[in-house]
C-alpha cells in the first residue's frame, strides 16, 4: 500500500469530475475538522433551534452542491473556504435566533445546566480576543495556527500544505506562530 495521501486539491478536481470516492474522501477529511472548529461557536441563543452537527453538515452539503463554482488554487484554500462558509452559517444562525427570541422567563425552580451568563461572557470574550489576535497576525502565521489548533492537522500534513521541509520544521513554525498569537492576545502594558 502506498504512503501517498491525495491532496485536497486533487480530490476536489476528481470529485468535480464525478469521482464519488474522491468526494467521500474529501468529506471524511473535512467533516471532523469542521466539527472541532465549530464546537462551542454556535451562539447559545441558537442552540435551542440548531445543533452544531446540523450546521456543519448543512455547510458541507451546500459546498458539495457548489463544487463547480468554488475557486480553489491550493490545498489550504479549500480549508479556508469551508471555514468561512461555516462561519457565515454560524452568523446566520445567530441572526435567526435573535429574530426568533423566545420567552426568557424561568419556568422552573430547577437550576439550569447551561453556563452562567458570566461564564458565557468570559468564554465569548476569550473567543473574541483569540479571533482579533489571530486577525492581526501575518497570513502565514494565521494559516498555520488554524491548521494545527482549530483543524487538528498533523505536523506532516502541515509541512506538506505549507511547503515546510518536514514535520519538525512545521512544529517549530507552529510554536513560533503560537508565541506571536500569545503576545497579541495578552499584550504587556
Amino acid at each position: 500500500m502506498s504512503n501517498y495521501v491525495a491532496s485536497s486539491l486533487s480530490l476536489l478536481e476528481r470529485a468535480r469530475a464525478g469521482d464519488d470516492a474522491a468526494l467521500d474522501e474529501l468529506l471524511n477529511r473535512y467533516l471532523p475538522r469542521l466539527r472541532r472548529w465549530a464546537s462551542g461557536r454556535l451562539p447559545p441563543a441558537a442552540r435551542e433551534l440548531l445543533d452544531t452537527e446540523d450546521v456543519v453538515q448543512d455547510t458541507l452539503v451546500k459546498t458539495v452542491r457548489n463544487l463547480d463554482r468554488i475557486e480553489v488554487r491550493d490545498d489550504g484554500a479549500l480549508q479556508a473556504y469551508l471555514r468561512q462558509a461555516l462561519t457565515n452559517r454560524l452568523i446566520d444562525a445567530y441572526r435567526q435566533s435573535r429574530r426568533q427570541a423566545n420567552d426568557t422567563d424561568v419556568k422552573s425552580d430547577l437550576p439550569a445546566n447551561l453556563p452562567s451568563p458570566l461564564d458565557q461572557a468570559i468564554g465569548a470574550e476569550a473567543v473574541q480576543r483569540y479571533d482579533d489576535a489571530l486577525a492581526r497576525l501575518k497570513p502565514s502565521d494565521r494559516d498555520i495556527i488554524i491548521l494545527r489548533i482549530e483543524l487538528c492537522y498533523e505536523y506532516e500534513e502541515i509541512a506538506r500544505m505549507t511547503g515546510k521541509t518536514g514535520a519538525a520544521s512545521a512544529r517549530m513554525a507552529v510554536s513560533r506562530a503560537l508565541g506571536r498569537l500569545s503576545k497579541e492576545m495578552c499584550p504587556v502594558s
